[in-house]
């Protein structure tokens, strides 16, 4: 029939899994002389859930640091399953041991491993090591091969806690302190406290985190952890606090622990009641006894349990006020009424009223408000049209229109003034100074260069020396008038110390460098006619030249008598070479 069977019983996958036949085919019945053809059958053992789970080993040992965060890893176990595919499949679990609260075990779907986790956080002060009894097994089962089992394996897993240096650990882990407003500086309001999780127990040393508390309201003893206060409290200003206290380890300062302190402040009546706004109120002359002109409110800003209510009445000093009277309402209001009619601005056009109020606290505190009443002039509506009182009534004898006449002369002398200040102030100031002016510093304008030594009308050297002399004898040319003259004259004389220009000129020094409006320059020296467009040119030697035996002085005879005496100082020759 060409069906293959099997010919053994029990056959393991796990021990062989593939075959190799080989098929024959005879014909003729497979009698001598037939024909034969052969074909190669492969066989593959499927595998089935015959082979239960086991672990290598029946003992794990590891190890964890007590801070190491929960669902972190603490090692990993696995049971061997000769079985593959479902079969294989693998569940764990944690089956006895004193650390089933602490820990938890995972089956890893892909590699079919059990990875222990932390479950609690730990602490080696409190246990320092843990048993756990851990079970893998297969979750398939074939009711045929239960016989073989059972399928399941356990194992024991010791876990030890390592130590590490842990910060300090505050208990209570969160503080609430209620404190009233007016307690006083230095009061310790709640004692913090920490302590060294571990074994060494440490020393604490408590501060205060600054960033939390920047106004400073509060301090900490460093070795008691007493919260006081270090400032005064206002619930007005500031009515809940959130502080952190720091508790750092004395030997190690890098272990900082801290906690959250809630501070709210408790009210205390320490805040008189006062007006809601400024109060300014209007009656009119017409007004009559009893009619309401404004209604008055108070705020305060403290806040009782029993809530505010506040009282008005006026104050002492207008009590039998024959203007106005107050009316309390009840009801945090109160009402001015007016007392009397036939108010007159021109007789009284403003009044103060002082009005006190007065709170429910304990102890009672009370304020006085100033009500301002102005007095106006109303429409027979009660409108009001003004409450501006006239400044002054005109005599009896003095018509309008000599007032009238009166302003207009005021006006034109005023526009008159205005003229005249104006046309002083465009005017032009001449540019001439007087004859007291210290000499040396003259600014003179001439229509020719000068004619030498000769020349000893322009200049005279001996007001150098004596400039105080020089005002007397100073001389001026005939046949040209200065174009401007000394500047000096603004100098005061008590300057001039000595017969010296060193001294004179170190007094203007001094003069200049007390002076805070003076100009950074001593003095400005123009001469007209002299440089380009003149008739000598220029006389600077700034562009001759290097050397003075290079320059050639001959044009000097040109310029005629005048020059005669300049030509011979500067070595014109003539054409023997001689000098002349």
């Amino acid at each position: 029939t060409g069906l293959i069977r099997t010919a053994l019983m029990n056959m393991d996958r796990e021990a062989k899994e593939y075959y190799e036949v080989i098929i024959q085919a005879k014909d003729m019945g497979g009698q001598l002389g037939g024909l034969a053809g052969t074909t190669t059958v492969n066989i593959t053992l499927s595998d089935v859930n015959d082979n239960p789970p086991r672990f290598p080993q029946k003992h794990y040992q590891m190890s964890v640091l007590e801070s190491t965060p929960v669902s972190s890893t603490v090692g990993r176990v696995v049971a061997k399953d000769l079985d593959e595919g479902i079969n294989a499949e693998m569940k764990y679990s944690l089956v006895d041991g004193d650390g089933l609260d602490v820990f938890d075990i995972n089956t890893d779907p892909n590699y079919q491993v059990g990875i222990i986790t932390v479950r609690k956080p730990l602490s080696f002060e409190s246990k320092k090591s843990y048993t756990l009894k851990v079970e893998g097994a297969n979750p398939h089962l074939e009711m045929r091969f239960l016989n073989l089992g059972p399928f399941r394996d356990t194992t024991t897993v010791h876990i030890s806690v390592e130590d590490v240096d842990e910060p300090p650990v505050f208990e209570p882990s969160f503080y609430f302190v209620e404190v009233p407003e007016d307690v006083e500086i230095g009061t310790t309001i709640q004692i913090i406290s920490a302590k060294d999780p571990d074994v060494t127990n440490n020393s604490i040393r408590y501060s205060i985190d600054r960033s939390s508390d920047p106004g400073r309201f509060f301090y900490v003893d460093i070795t008691s952890g007493a919260l006081m206060t270090a400032r005064p409290l206002d619930r007005e200003d500031v009515s809940w606090h959130n502080i952190t206290v720091l508790a750092v380890e004395l030997n190690n300062p890098s272990q900082v622990g801290s906690v959250s302190v809630t501070v709210k402040v408790l009210d205390v009546n320490d805040n008189a009641p006062e007006f809601a706004r400024f109060y300014e109120a209007f009656v009119c002359e017409n007004a009559k006894a009893g009619q309401l002109i404004q209604t008055v409110s108070a705020i305060d800003r403290d806040d009782p349990q029993e809530g505010q209510h506040f009282y008005y009445s006026l104050a002492p000093e207008a009590a039998n006020n024959p203007n106005f009277t107050l009316r309390d309402n009840q009801d945090n209001t109160a009402w001015i009424l007016t007392r009397r009619s036939g108010f007159r601005q021109h007789e009284q056009n403003t009044f103060y009223l002082p009005i006190l109020i007065s709170d429910n606290g304990r102890p009672v505190l009370s304020s006085t408000g100033t009500l301002t009443v102005h007095v106006c002039s109303c429409d027979d509506d009660g409108m009001v049209m003004s409450c501006n009182a006239e400044a002054y009534v005109l005599p009896v004898s003095l018509s309008r229109g000599a007032l009238i006449a009166i302003l207009a002369c005021i006006f034109v002398l005023l526009v008159l003034v205005l003229l005249i200040l104006s046309m002083r102030r465009q005017r032009k100031q001449p540019y001439i100074i007087d004859e007291e002016e210290n000499i040396h510093e003259n600014i003179v304008r001439y229509d020719d260069e000068g004619g030498g030594e000769e020349d000893t009308e322009a200049f005279d050297i001996a007001a150098m020396w004596n400039p105080r002399e020089a005002q007397l004898v100073v001389k001026n040319r005939q046949d040209m008038l200065p174009e401007i003259e000394s500047l000096s004259r603004y100098v005061p004389q008590a300057c001039v110390m000595d017969n010296n220009v060193h001294n004179y000129v170190l007094a203007k020094l001094y003069e200049a460098d007390m002076d805070l409006w003076a100009p950074p320059f001593d003095s400005l020296q123009t001469y007209m006619f002299e440089g380009n467009g003149s008739v000598a040119e220029s006389l600077s030697s700034l562009q001759s030249v290097t050397t003075d035996s290079d320059q050639s002085y001959d044009y000097l005879t040109d310029w005629g008598p005048r020059f005669k005496k300049l030509a011979e100082m500067y070595g014109a020759t003539d054409s023997s070479g001689a000098l002349w």
